[in-house]
């Protein structure tokens, strides 16, 4: 039997960007782009490049974990700053009132996330999104083989700042990650009538974020 989409994706006014289109459109502060210097140096020729070029930079190939620009998406690099969670004060996890002390700032080049616990990190770039893009960051597949896991996290249009990121140790050992290395897959789908009201528009309470942001 041939598989069949779902109705409702049958329906879908939104376009995947790729990487001509991210380069074109997405403000992400710094750009890394390995293996793009070709391309890039004709959009930068043709004046296509959205913005100040002067943030782009060229990612190390030796990276064991892939971060910057890719085919349809772009991968998210880790920033050295971490929040491990410790049930030490033994508080109630919750969004609406949230005690900060659940968590021990830490910062290097890894951390190491205790059996069945998580962090919160963020991303080296600043990512601005126009009105007529959703981003919707996803993990990679590099740490998913391990154990590693994701929330699953959508950049709403017109949002910006730097991506706060939650890491899951599903295993019931030690888990290492990794700064400056790629830690989340960034996909971008763009709706040709845009919206009503964007993130910007409503003053959403993580507009312009900075540093690690715990819930609000």
């Amino acid at each position: 039997m041939p598989f069949a989409y779902p109705e409702f994706l049958m329906h879908l006014k939104s376009v995947l960007l790729s990487d001509k289109d991210i380069l074109k459109s997405i403000k992400i502060d710094p750009l890394f782009c390995h293996g793009y210097d070709g391309l890039i140096a004709e959009m930068i020729a043709r004046g296509e490049i959205y913005g100040d070029t002067s943030y782009i930079q060229r990612s190390s190939p030796k990276q064991r974990i892939s971060n910057g620009l890719t085919s349809f998406g772009y991968d998210l690099t880790l920033a050295p700053k971490f929040k491990i969670f410790t049930n030490v004060h033994n508080t109630v996890v919750d969004p609406l009132d949230f005690n900060s002390k659940s968590f021990v700032d830490h910062s290097g080049d890894s951390c190491i996330i205790p059996p069945n616990s998580f962090v919160l990190a963020e991303s080296v770039e600043r990512i601005e999104m126009p009105s007529d893009c959703l981003g919707i960051c996803v993990g990679k597949s590099s740490y998913a083989r391990c154990g590693i896991f994701l929330g699953i996290t959508p950049i709403e249009p017109g949002w910006c700042g730097t991506v706060t990121i939650e890491i899951s140790n599903t295993t019931p050992l030690q888990a290492r990650v990794h700064a400056h290395q790629g830690i989340a897959q960034l996909f971008f789908l763009r709706n040709d009538g845009g919206c009503h009201l964007s993130y910007a528009d409503k003053k959403g309470k993580y507009q312009g974020q900075s540093g690690i942001t715990l819930p609000r």
